[in-house]
């Protein structure tokens, strides 16, 4: 992977992460336009981490203020948020924990599965579309559909705050909430994968398949390009039909199948 390419790759990763478009998919039709192959997912770990550090920044207000209240050791609505986003996340740690090999396995698998999954992407976004949202708050019951919708989206191509946004949607929660619920609650289970990475050595010149300058530039790039479109995608994804962007997924999807057939 070249610095160029890697910068590339970070400004997808960065620009699509925060909408309903996945962005894990649009890394995989990238690195095949650019004939790119690489033996470990070294390279999404970190723009993934890039990401979710221009997350953090931008709900730096909601993140501080939860943290306050789940520091007066009370059950408080902080905690209870707090409480429902760590139980959102135990599905996707069972897949991380248990089934690691496997999910780098379906990244490696090629454009088929990413246009399958984009596909089902733009008929989950349809379908969301169409529900009549009742307008409810989140619930624990709501929280851990919503992180199974999550565990499932680990596959290339099916966007996970496609997928975690339409489930709560479907749920009856309202839009606006269940966003910010979805941008929140990957924040762990990604530094955590960082953590493990780092742990297990996964970034050391010996392993990756990447060599440190990409690795840096796509973070680089990764990050300013997230810190940008959380500011704007966010609102966007609030108050834009989510209609348009199932179009985009199935356009996308239908040409990513009929390539890797053809």
């Amino acid at each position: 992977m070249s610095e160029l390419e890697a910068i590339i790759m970070g400004l997808i990763q960065g620009l699509t992460e925060f909408l309903p478009v996945s962005s894990s998919g649009h890394l995989i039709i990238a690195k095949s336009l650019f004939g790119i192959e690489t033996e470990n997912l070294s390279f999404e770990i970190v723009v993934h981490a890039a990401t979710v550090l221009s997350t953090i920044i931008v709900f730096r207000k909601e993140i501080w203020s939860l943290l306050q209240g789940v520091l007066k050791f009370k059950y408080n609505e902080q905690t209870k948020y707090v409480c429902m986003l760590l139980v959102s996340m135990l599905p996707v740690f069972i897949v991380g924990m248990f089934f690691k090999d496997e999910v780098e396995n379906i990244f490696g698998s090629g454009l088929l599965i990413v246009g399958i999954a984009l596909v089902f992407t733009a008929i989950l976004l349809f379908v969301s579309e169409k529900i009549k949202v009742k307008g409810k708050p989140i619930g624990y019951k709501s929280a851990i559909i919503i992180g199974i919708a999550q565990a499932i989206a680990v596959i290339p191509g099916l966007s996970r705050s496609g997928a975690t946004i339409s489930t709560g949607l479907i749920c009856g929660v309202k839009k606006s909430e269940v966003a910010q619920f979805s941008f929140l609650m990957v924040l762990i289970p990604i530094l955590g994968e960082v953590f493990l990475a780092l742990m297990g050595g996964e970034f050391s010149v010996s392993s990756s398949s990447v060599r440190s300058i990409p690795l840096i530039l796509g973070f680089i790039s990764a990050f300013a390009s997230g810190l940008f479109a959380c500011k704007f995608m966010i609102a966007l994804v609030k108050k834009t039909k989510l209609f348009w962007f199932a179009i985009y997924c199935a356009v996308v999807g239908l040409i990513s199948i009929i390539t890797s057939i053809c």
